[in-house]
């Protein structure tokens, strides 16, 4: 398995529920309210039971779990 694998060992009941879950984690990265926002209600209409939680808080644990890249800085004279 590759490091930016996106398969895990344990298999989502709902793969949509866990890509929007991916979406979510990737716009609270990047501060992106509003989609976080937009996301949220989609979560809010679509999800039905606990199986939809778990895979939409799996996707987000799959993303957190890529650590962040660090940008190079600026200044290079330090």
């Amino acid at each position: 398995m590759g490091f930016f694998s996106r398969k895990s060992n344990d298999t989502a009941t709902n793969p949509a529920m866990t890509e929007l879950g991916r979406e979510f984690a990737i716009a609270r990265r990047h501060g992106d309210r509003k989609t976080m926002r937009r996301i949220g209600r989609e979560y809010d209409n679509t999800a039905t039971g606990e199986t939809d939680a778990a895979s939409f808080q799996a996707g987000q644990e799959s993303y957190d779990a890529l650590p962040p890249i660090k940008t190079p800085r600026r200044n290079r004279r330090r």
